[in-house]
C-alpha cells in the first residue's frame, strides 16, 4: 500500500504520517521506506488515545459533516470536496468554544490582542 501511494503522491516533502503502534508500522523496512521519501513518522504511544485527539476529533467531524452526507463519483471528486471542507472548517465554520468565531478569525483576534 505504501509503495502504491508513492506512485500517486509525487512530492513527499512536509508529509507527516500518523499511525497507531500496529506491528506493520514498527517494521524497519516500513520505517526505512518513509525515511527514504522524507516522510516523518508519527506514532501514538501505546494505550494513549489522547496523543492524536485533535486530529481524531477533526476526522470524526469531517466524516459526519461531509463524507457520510453524500456519495462521491470518484476519488478526485472526494479530494476536491476535502480541500473545500478544510477551507470551510478553518475560515467559515463557527465554533462556540472560539467565542462564535471560525478558527482563522479566532487566531487573528488573538494575534491582534498580542500586538
Amino acid at each position: 500500500m505504501l509503495k502504491k501511494s508513492f506512485r500517486k503522491v509525487k512530492s513527499t516533502q512536509n508529509i507527516i504520517l500518523h499511525s497507531d503502534q500496529g506491528w506493520q508500522y514498527q517494521m524497519k523496512h516500513y520505517q526505512n521506506l518513509l525515511k527514504e521519501k522524507g516522510i516523518i513518522q508519527s506514532m501514538s504511544r501505546k494505550g494513549n488515545c489522547l496523543d492524536n485527539a485533535v486530529i481524531e476529533n477533526f476526522f470524526g467531524t469531517i466524516k459526519s459533516e461531509m463524507f457520510y452526507t453524500r456519495k462521491f463519483g470518484s476519488i478526485q471528486e472526494l479530494k476536491i470536496e476535502i480541500v473545500k471542507y478544510i477551507h470551510y472548517y478553518n475560515n467559515d465554520r463557527i465554533r462556540l468554544n472560539l467565542k462564535g468565531k471560525s478558527p482563522v478569525q479566532y487566531r487573528t483576534l488573538s494575534f491582534e490582542n498580542i500586538v
